[in-house]
C-alpha cells in the first residue's frame, strides 16, 4: 500500500499566520512568493505508488524495514492509530515490548487490519524481570500467545541489567541469551538482538555465546549520536536501530531543525526521521495520533543534502531523553 501525503495544515502555513495578523504589507510580500508550506491536497491522495519503505539486510539474510512504528506504555499505545498505520499508511514494521502491556491489544489490531502475518515485521522485547534461561523461553512463548502469532521477526533483550536475578549481570545476560539462541534455532524468533547495550556488554556476549546479536536498538537522534558504538556494530555486522528519533519531542522546536524543514517544505519530525534513515539507521518513531503516524512515514520521496546532514550531525551534545546504560556492568 502506498504512503500518503500529509494534509496541508492551515495553522502551520506562514501565509495564514500573516493574514490573521492583518499585516497587509507583509502579506503581499509573502503572497508574491511561493508559499513554503506543503500544498493543499485531497484527503487520501496517494503518494507516488512505487514508493516503499526500504530495508536493511541482517547478517542472516533477513531484510528489516528501515522505518517502523513504535509503541510504549503510559499512554503510548492507540488501537486506532495502529490499525490506521497498517491499513492506510503502508506501515509494515511494528515495534513493541512486554513491558508496554499492549501485546494483546496489538494482536487484535493486527487481526483487524486484515494483513497476513507474512506481510509484517514484528519486533518484541524481553523485560529483565524475565531474564534467565527458563524464564526467557517462557516469556517469549507467552508473548507469542498474547499477540496471537507463532513467531517474532526480531526478539530483543530490553536492557543490559538483570533485575532480581541471581548471579552477575554478565552471567544472567549469557544465560538469557542462550535461551534466545535456542528460540532462534527453533524458528520462534527469526532474528535476535539486544537493546540499550554498549560495547562492553556486546563484547561480553560475544565471548560467552555463539550467536552474535543481529540488532542493537538504542536511543538515537541529533542530540544523541553514539558514533563509536555505531562503528563497533557496523564492524561486527550488527544492525544499528534507533528509538526516540525526535528526542521525545525536544528537537522539534530547535531553530536549526526548523530552518531545514522550511527549506524542504517538510515538518521538523520528517526532517529528523529522514536524517536518521539516511544515516542507515533503522528508525522507530512512535505516535498515537493518526495524522502524525501518517506524517512520520512520508519520508521516502526526498533526500537531505549533505550540508544539511552535516548540520544535523553537528547538533550532538550527548543528552539523553531515555535510559542511560553507562553504569550497568
Amino acid at each position: 500500500m502506498p504512503f500518503l501525503l500529509a494534509r496541508h495544515n492551515p495553522r502551520a502555513c506562514l501565509c495564514s499566520v500573516l493574514r490573521k495578523q492583518n499585516e497587509q504589507t507583509r502579506i503581499q510580500k509573502v503572497e508574491s512568493k511561493k508559499c513554503p508550506c506543503p500544498p493543499k491536497i485531497q484527503n487520501n491522495m496517494p503518494l507516488v505508488p512505487e514508493l516503499r519503505c526500504s530495508t536493511i539486510p541482517l547478517y542472516n539474510g533477513l531484510q528489516i524495514p528501515i522505518l517502523g512504528l513504535g509503541t510504549s506504555h503510559d499512554g503510548g499505545y492507540s488501537h486506532d492509530a495502529i490499525v490506521y498505520a497498517l491499513t492506510e499508511c503502508g506501515v509494515r514494521h511494528i515495534d513493541t515490548a512486554k513491558r508496554y502491556g499492549c501485546e494483546g491489544d496489538l494482536g487484535k489490531a493486527i487481526k483487524e487490519s486484515g494483513l497476513d502475518r507474512s506481510q509484517l515485521w514484528l519486533t518484541n522485547k524481553l523485560w529483565p524481570g524475565d531474564y534467565g534461561y527458563r524464564a526467557a523461553r517462557e516469556a517469549c512463548l507467552d508473548s507469542c500467545t498474547q499477540m496471537g502469532v507463532e513467531y517474532f521477526d526480531l526478539y530483543l533483550m530490553h536492557w543490559p541489567e538483570a533485575i532480581n536475578q541471581g548471579g552477575s549481570n554478565r552471567e544472567v545476560r549469557a544465560e538469557t541469551w542462550r535461551a534466545l539462541e535456542e528460540l532462534y534455532k527453533e524458528g520462534v524468533c527469526r532474528s535476535i538482538g539486544v537493546s540499550n547495550f554498549l560495547i562492553n556488554h556486546l563484547e561480553q556476549l560475544k565471548e560467552d555465546c555463539s550467536v552474535m546479536p543481529h540488532v542493537n536498538q538504542v536511543e538515537y537522534h541529533p542530540y544523541q549520536q553514539p558514533t563509536t558504538l555505531m562503528e563497533y556494530c557496523a564492524e561486527k555486522g550488527i544492525v544499528f536501530e534507533g528509538y526516540s528519533p525526535l528526542a521525545k519531542g525536544q528537537i522539534l522546536s530547535d531553530p536549526a531543525v526548523h530552518q531545514i524543514a522550511l527549506k524542504y517544505r517538510r515538518t521538523p519530525a520528517q526532517i529528523c526521521i529522514r536524517w536518521s534513515i539516511q544515516n542507515g539507521v533503522v528508525t522507530i518513531p512512535k505516535s498515537t495520533k493518526k495524522k502524525r503516524v501518517q506524517e512520520n512515514f512520508q519520508v521516502f520521496d526526498f533526500q537531505l543534502e549533505e550540508t544539511d546532514m552535516v548540520a544535523l550531525r553537528s547538533m550532538h551534545d550527548g543528552r539523553r531523553v531515555s535510559w542511560d546504560p553507562t553504569n550497568v556492568k
